[in-house]
């Protein structure tokens, strides 16, 4: 959801309004076990400062958008819905593959327009009441008959015909064409209940009252704005109840402040490292630095034109950036070598496509004769063929005279966006173009309002990619220009527009995933967005804390946001490995984190999606 994904910053990272393990033994025919090895004595795991207990903390540098999951599309916010709430299915800690959630099995009619799930009989929410498919009827029936409710997550639902509920262990979709996110519907279930007893779901962020009523394997108990979420054990969760005694999610403005505390011992865990933090972390003692392919991609967006469904265009994005010959200089002018060598350090990859390379199936790459390269020379000439040409200041000028100098958003707690916007000045500066980078706390306001030129730009991508490429769609853009839409940047192309119906519904793996390349394709000849690289997951824990956790993928994955809940779910305490006791989910097997040199193995990382998330300030899922 449109995690503008959760991006983490990810995601918008400019919001809009950021991700989805390995099972425990015995629990389901698709579980998976890993043996325990020894475990190594350790201190114990930070103390919860109320007494009595392990707390796991995390840093975080991303603002809740909301607490609502109809509203929420940051990462930090989608990451904490997908520990309090349960989808109708997960995804495998291996593959990304699906696997149940809160259905356990699921069909659909030969005409595939009518789908069956069957909703498991042990779950409960938290207050106690049973769960059941009338709660995840409810909940879509409100996506498709209230437009606020379908803020975040609306996508997945503006097909649906019908939703019912015939008995509390079944529930029926019907579609009014196929859909082919049918097993990945990355909607939380809420309890109806509760949510049946709210007004406008625009305004209730359910920041309220706590502890907030869920399903999934954390209860959310407090919530204090840019300072923290706490979370405790859901200890009726069906798959087992997690081994730590409180979950926070600590707010902090600034990295090097968080690297501090992580040093110190203050927090469990950082995630968004810089590749000098990770390095002067990796001597540490008692700290473990896991650097992984990562699910999200760092990029280039320009405004194209802010405009709302009703045909008004507001903003005041500048105009020379509607011509493509304009767009397409500034890209040919981008080093993409010299960002992953010098701003990541080599914890990257080049950006090409859309989708990031972890995931293999939908990465696409541009043609040799269609690719981008670094050409300054040829940027200048294709400026001065366009007519836009330097003065005798040296600055280049529209053809109405104007100066072409360009702002970009840069979030104010994103190294990377400063860093390359300093490049950007150096090259975009020899071809005669201004650049002011325009580094903000927030960047959602003046996004959503198109008062930008252009921006860093970044979404998480889920194992399947429908949603990061929905946000691209004509249909999200806001009704008014007072309202605002699930869209990314304002993008309305009926090319597009075409390629995406066409995908959404193909159930051919291969014919589907050719038409979501073909969409990457467009998406990159329109020049409206340009990916710069794909950043690797850089992060680190306390091993006197945590003894044990696992990776999205197990192989070589990252920790913070996954498509599921299996990091925070399977940590064991440090406390626990030493005392002898088991790993979690009332198994005794335990849950490894595989690093080191396996931690350079690409993995189809579907490219984490998403939803969602924007660049590592405030992606969406």
């Amino acid at each position: 959801m449109v995690t503008k994904v959760p991006p983490c910053p990810v995601a918008p990272r400019r919001s809009p309004r950021l991700l989805r393990l390995l099972l425990a033994a015995g629990v389901t025919a698709t579980a998976v076990v890993v043996p325990q090895a020894a475990a190594q004595a350790a201190p114990p795991a930070q103390d919860d400062p109320k007494g009595g207990g392990t707390t796991l903390t995390v840093a975080v540098s991303q603002s809740v958008d909301s607490l609502s999951p109809f509203l929420a599309q940051k990462l930090v916010s989608t990451t904490v819905h997908r520990l309090a709430y349960e989808y109708l299915t997960n995804y495998d800690v291996k593959d990304a593959k699906p696997i149940p959630g809160f259905a356990t099995e699921w069909k659909a009619s030969p005409d595939k327009l009518t789908w069956t799930y069957t909703i498991r009989t042990d779950s409960k929410w938290s207050d106690g009441k049973r769960a059941t498919a009338e709660d995840a009827a409810w909940t879509f029936n409100k996506m498709m008959t209230d437009e606020n409710a379908a803020t975040a997550n609306g996508s997945f639902t503006s097909n649906f015909r019908k939703v019912t509920a015939p008995d509390p262990r079944t529930l029926v979709i019907e579609l009014k064409k196929p859909q082919a996110t049918m097993t990945a519907l990355d909607v939380p279930i809420v309890p109806r209940h509760v949510w049946e007893k709210v007004g406008d779901f625009s305004k209730f962020n359910n920041d309220e009252q706590f502890p907030i009523v869920g399903n999934g394997p954390f209860v959310i108990t407090d919530f204090k704005v840019d300072q923290y979420i706490k979370l405790k054990p859901n200890k009726g969760f069906w798959r087992g109840a997690p081994k730590f005694d409180e979950l926070v999610l600590k707010y902090y403005k600034d990295g090097d402040a968080a690297v501090a505390a992580l040093q110190k011992g203050e927090v469990s865990f950082v995630p968004n490292l810089t590749p000098a933090q990770a390095l002067a972390l990796k001597s540490a003692k008692n700290i473990k630095v896991n650097d992984a392919p990562g699910r999200r991609f760092f990029a280039l967006a320009t405004n194209p034109g802010a405009r709302s469904k009703d045909g008004k265009t507001f903003g005041n994005g500048h105009k020379a950036l509607l011509d493509p010959a304009v767009r397409k200089a500034l890209f040919l002018a981008v080093d993409r070598t010299t960002i992953v060598d010098k701003v990541f350090q080599g914890h990257a990859v080049e950006g090409e496509g859309y989708i990031p390379p972890r995931f293999g199936q939908y990465f696409w790459q541009p043609a040799a004769g269609q690719k981008l390269a670094h050409d300054p020379a040829k940027a200048a000439l294709l400026l001065d063929q366009a007519g836009y040409r330097k003065n005798g200041d040296g600055k280049r000028v529209g053809k109405d005279g104007r100066p072409l100098d360009f702002r970009i958003l840069c979030h104010a707690t994103d190294p990377n966006d400063k860093a390359v916007g300093k490049y950007l000045q150096e090259w975009w500066g020899e071809l005669g173009i201004g650049l002011k980078v325009e580094c903000l706390d927030n960047v959602g306001d003046p996004w959503t309002k198109g008062d930008y030129d252009l921006a860093f730009d970044g979404w998480s991508v889920n194992p399947d990619p429908d949603y990061v490429l929905s946000i691209h769609t004509c249909g999200t853009l806001p009704a008014t220009p007072k309202d605002t839409g699930a869209t990314d940047n304002f993008i309305c192309d009926p090319a597009f527009d075409g390629l995406y119906a066409r995908q959404s519904v193909e159930y051919d793996a291969a014919k589907r995933a050719d038409l979501v390349k073909q969409m990457q394709s467009r998406l990159y000849d329109t020049g409206y967005m340009n990916v710069m690289a794909y950043p690797n997951a850089l992060e680190a824990y306390r091993t006197d804390q945590i003894a044990s956790i696992t990776t999205m993928p197990e192989a070589a994955g990252n920790l913070w946001g996954q498509d599921g809940y299996w990091s925070w779910w399977s940590a064991v305490p440090a406390a626990a490995s030493a005392d002898g006791g088991d790993s979690g989910s009332g198994s005794s097997a335990t849950l490894w984190l595989v690093l080191g040199p396996l931690a350079l193995v690409l993995v189809a990382v579907g490219v984490w999606t998403a939803v969602r998330r924007r660049s590592t300030a405030d992606d969406r899922e």
